[in-house]
């Protein structure tokens, strides 16, 4: 059982141990929860032959979005290098999840995974917009991610954890943010390698510390 530090600079004196396997989210592979959708949407050859017509926009939004969050779980699994870990797909409720979440040196960071191949992106301070479309809500998921993700890391560690939202667009066209959008950081995923060389924010320590609340799947019961 992970013991909570009396504060950040006890991190260090705090012996965690990796939770047991079944609850253990680093064995969690990187579009998880969409593979579970693909899967039960069409368990069966008989089955996927009758749901094509019925289902085969849905079915191909989640292929997409599966698609974008494995590229992009490629990009962060180069960071590794650099002392950061990385957590995938954690299950928040039976309909979300947190794609990403990268520990390391320079912070911890909410990724919310966006897959809009080849399509003009804007985003502004409460929603996105491609092809000049409806707007969709995307900071604003984001930052209720972070929120979420900062309040079990909090109680979970016993000291005050910054986490900052990232929406990551793959691929797009031209992605165009508001200036004014200070709070949530917004980069095509070719651009998470800038994450590297941050630093200053955890030590080695608090890395682990917190990397140990994240991976654990009790911590995040009743996360919403």
């Amino acid at each position: 059982m992970i013991r909570p530090a009396a504060s950040a600079s006890g991190a260090a004196s705090t012996l965690r141990t990796p939770p047991p396997s079944n609850y253990d989210l680093a064995s969690r592979r990187p579009g998880q929860a969409l593979r579970d959708k693909i899967r039960a949407d069409c368990p069966s050859l008989i089955q996927r032959s009758l749901a094509w017509a019925l289902r085969r926009s849905e079915n191909a939004s989640w292929r997409r979005g599966l698609r974008g969050e494995l590229i992009v779980s490629r990009e962060l699994a180069r960071l590794r290098r650099h002392g950061w870990r990385t957590l995938h797909s954690i299950p928040l409720s039976p309909t979300w999840d947190i794609d990403h979440l990268l520990i390391g040196p320079g912070g911890v960071f909410s990724i919310n995974t966006k897959h809009h191949r080849g399509k003009t992106v804007w985003v502004g301070d409460h929603v996105a917009r491609i092809n000049q479309g409806e707007g969709r809500p995307y900071p604003r998921s984001s930052r209720r991610e972070a929120a979420v993700v900062k309040k079990v890391l909090d109680r979970g560690c016993g000291f005050a954890v910054e986490v900052k939202p990232v929406l990551v667009f793959v691929k797009p066209a031209k992605l165009t943010v508001q200036p004014s959008l200070q709070d949530v950081r917004v980069i095509e995923n070719r651009e998470l390698s800038a994450l590297s060389p941050l630093a200053g924010v955890l030590s080695p320590e608090q890395v682990d510390a917190v990397y140990a609340v994240a991976r654990d799947q009790r911590s995040w019961t009743s996360a919403v």
